[in-house]
């Protein structure tokens, strides 16, 4: 079932609307849980076999990639699960084009009632990785406009393509993030937090909710998906402030912020972009500030499958920057920003708004353990994250 999200911009879809995005959600939850399981079996009785009679004994992912290929129900997962991405934004767009005018209307009533801001620069140069293709095979992308349209699209069509697996507001990500942040270090206070490559701000509403008393900032190259971010924190009842600003040219002065953070951001980056994105982070970090950072567990610590398998949306998903960057060393990412090496460390965690805060507490504490689950849309995922301190002195 598709999540119903729980702000006053929710767009009331028509009930032929919800039976199509119920549809399309039902879905991708097959192709990504039942075929899949059956993808897995067809590599491991049809093409491992082949691989193995071809002298390849020990495959890595792109002896998979290859011997898949050819694979009959490899084609049809991947066709299948295309036109799924694309079910998704056109079972949400009719309905969000004619809430538009009403969206807007909502937006202008309550902006600055809870005390954020929206700050635009229409003079900010767009960066090619997120103007010269369809990411996520979103017609128009992220940047088109200054409406809060592609912000609207985005949010309920992540709604639909989330499955209910992602929180109530598709906030999970953040609130776990953040919560693990308080949980490991009660001690930190951060006073000033940035979210970097924030759209529409999902994962920002966590840090303030969690962080109260701290100034949170989210910052995107998108005024559109700004916009909309902005209504949203607003609806929600939570002063954050949002700048149209590219995260690899931060316009802040070094030591300005105790927490930088990003969700699911650095694999639509190219590899130079994640060192000058990393290399500004430290900078605008005071001492003793962190970085945070989710994503999906690099491909140097998974089996060749599950690398094979997670680095799909780099093939078919318009995310031509899905493997560079999973084939790179967070720590090493890091070290060359000027993180040093001890300050480093990643973790695994399980979904905060889905359990107590006693199971949670608890889990926090345990070793990293990335398995089959880990950053997967499922019942028992476990979202991936590393980051770093920057020292003191």
């Amino acid at each position: 079932m598709p999540l119903q999200l729980n702000h006053a911009l929710r767009s009331p879809h028509a009930q032929d609307a919800r039976a199509r995005q119920d549809f399309v959600s039902s879905l991708r939850g097959f192709v990504l849980n039942d075929m899949a399981t059956e993808m897995r079996s067809r590599y491991d009785s049809e093409v491992a076999p082949k691989l193995a009679a071809s002298g390849v004994a020990n495959p890595d992912e792109d002896d998979i990639r290859r011997g898949m290929a050819g694979n009959l129900y490899f084609q049809f997962y991947s066709a299948t699960r295309v036109n799924a991405q694309e079910m998704v934004w056109r079972a949400v767009t009719p309905g969000i084009e004619a809430d538009l005018p009403d969206i807007e209307r909502r937006i202008d009533a309550i902006s600055g009632k809870a005390g954020g801001s929206l700050t635009l620069d229409p003079q900010l140069p767009m960066p090619k990785n997120v103007t010269a293709i369809d990411v996520h095979l979103m017609p128009g992308g992220y940047v088109a406009g200054t409406s809060a349209a592609a912000g609207a699209v985005y949010d309920n069509g992540l709604a639909v393509f989330s499955a209910g697996f992602m929180g109530q507001n598709l906030d999970d990500i953040g609130m776990s993030m953040a919560q693990w942040v308080r949980h490991r270090h009660p001690e930190f206070k951060p006073r000033r937090i940035l979210d970097c490559g924030c759209t529409v701000g999902h994962n920002t509403a966590p840090w303030k909710q969690t962080y109260p008393d701290a100034a949170v900032v989210g910052i995107d190259v998108s005024a559109a998906t700004l916009r909309y971010a902005h209504g949203r924190a607003e609806s929600l009842g939570l002063a954050i402030d949002y700048r149209q600003m590219d995260a690899t040219k931060l316009d802040y002065p070094d030591a300005s912020f105790d927490v930088v953070f990003s969700s699911m951001f650095l694999h639509e980056l190219s590899s130079k972009q994640i060192r000058a994105y990393l290399a500004e982070a430290h900078r605008v970090l005071t001492p003793g500030g962190l970085l945070l950072t989710m994503e999906l567990p690099p491909n140097r610590i998974l089996p060749a499958y599950d690398q094979f398998y997670l680095d799909w949306d780099c093939y078919h998903n318009n995310e031509p920057f899905y493997r560079t960057y999973r084939d790179q060393d967070p720590a090493a990412l890091l070290c060359e920003a000027g993180f040093g090496a001890d300050d480093t460390f990643d973790f695994t965690v399980p979904q905060y708004t889905y359990m107590t805060e006693e199971a949670f507490s608890a889990a926090v504490n345990r070793p990293p353990e990335v398995g089959a689950d880990t950053g997967r849309l499922s019942a028992t995922v476990h979202w991936f994250g590393f980051g770093a301190w920057k020292r003191a002195g």
